[in-house]
């Protein structure tokens, strides 16, 4: 939901805030303060939970290499999602990552005569911090700017038929750029991000599609968090993803009217953050609908909650 489907949940950003916000000092062996690292999204890119942030992830500061790995889950009505990953920060200028995403299909999968069907999709990523630093520019107009790109490939499984008739594909690239800004003395981090995408459902339901002539090309989608720092280990906030609808007239085209439209994902979060290596996040989300067509038209709310280690 990330489902996070996060949903697509990592779904959630929490920790990152608290992480980014803090103002208390790093212990001897990091130049970084306390949690600047941030957590891991729920596609393993460091940021908010469904959302990268221009930050690199992991402990480490200029000239030294950092790794941290997370575990994610969400709940929604009718779907959940595990996803897991590791990323590595090098010099705090670039960040690698690879994650797994885990989609159980639930009532979809039954209503197709796949009961029991999961979803697994691989993510690699890349991130470039090209301008600013959260922290050090927190007192001026410039924020931490970051381009970066997610490699994701759904493996095979009992929906490829389906896909294939929509014209969808199950390998596909996000590219982004993101800017970050911490507002320190007040305690606030807000972030921009836009990503050019062909992803539906974050990748999980393959990429563009063609049936009935769909559109099939990129689309620029915004993404917006904001946190409030309550304390150095406290964070609270909320986010917003846009996301593609490419399925829908494809659905249309194969007779299912508005039963594989989509819809923008949001969420409420709060991150706890009880020492520099660890964080947890919890958070509500709410993914719109994820083919409505099987689920009455319900909306996928419910419940996420991560844990992030970071060196």
């Amino acid at each position: 939901m990330p489902i996070v489907i996060a949903l697509p949940l990592r779904l959630i950003p929490v920790a990152a805030a608290a992480a980014l916000l803090s103002t208390s000092p790093a212990h001897a062996d990091t130049g970084k303060l306390l949690l600047t690292g941030g957590v891991s999204s729920v596609e393993g890119a460091a940021g908010g939970g469904i959302s990268p942030w221009a930050v690199i992830g992991s402990q480490a500061t200029e000239g030294e290499v950092g790794v941290s790995a997370y575990a994610s889950r969400a709940n929604t009505r009718d779907y959940s999602l595990n996803a897991y990953g590791v990323a590595v920060g090098i010099h705090d200028r670039v960040e690698l990552s690879v994650g797994r995403q885990d989609f159980n299909t639930g009532i979809t999968g039954t209503g197709l005569g796949l009961p029991g069907l999961h979803l697994k999709q691989d993510i690699v990523g890349a991130k470039l911090r090209v301008a600013g630093d959260a922290v050090l520019d927190s007192d001026s107009l410039m924020p931490q700017i970051a381009v970066g790109v997610q490699f994701k490939r759904l493996q095979s499984s009992g929906l490829d038929g389906t896909l294939s008739a929509l014209g969808a594909k199950r390998n596909g690239a996000d590219v982004y750029g993101s800017a970050t800004k911490l507002f320190l003395a007040q305690g606030i981090l807000v972030n921009g991000t836009l990503r050019a995408t062909k992803a539906n459902q974050g990748g999980l339901l393959g990429f563009g599609a063609t049936l009935g002539g769909a559109d099939n090309g990129y689309e620029l989608q915004p993404e917006i968090s904001v946190a409030y720092l309550i304390n150095s280990q406290l964070a609270v906030g909320f986010e917003y993803r846009a996301m593609p609808n490419k399925l829908q007239r494809a659905g249309q085209a194969a007779g299912l009217g508005d039963g594989l439209r989509a819809d923008d994902w949001k969420d409420i979060f709060i991150a706890y953050a009880p020492s520099k290596n660890v964080s947890i996040t919890a958070a509500y989300v709410d993914l719109g609908r994820i083919v409505p067509a099987t689920t009455s038209g319900r909306k996928q709310t419910g419940v996420y909650l991560s844990a992030q280690i970071a060196f």
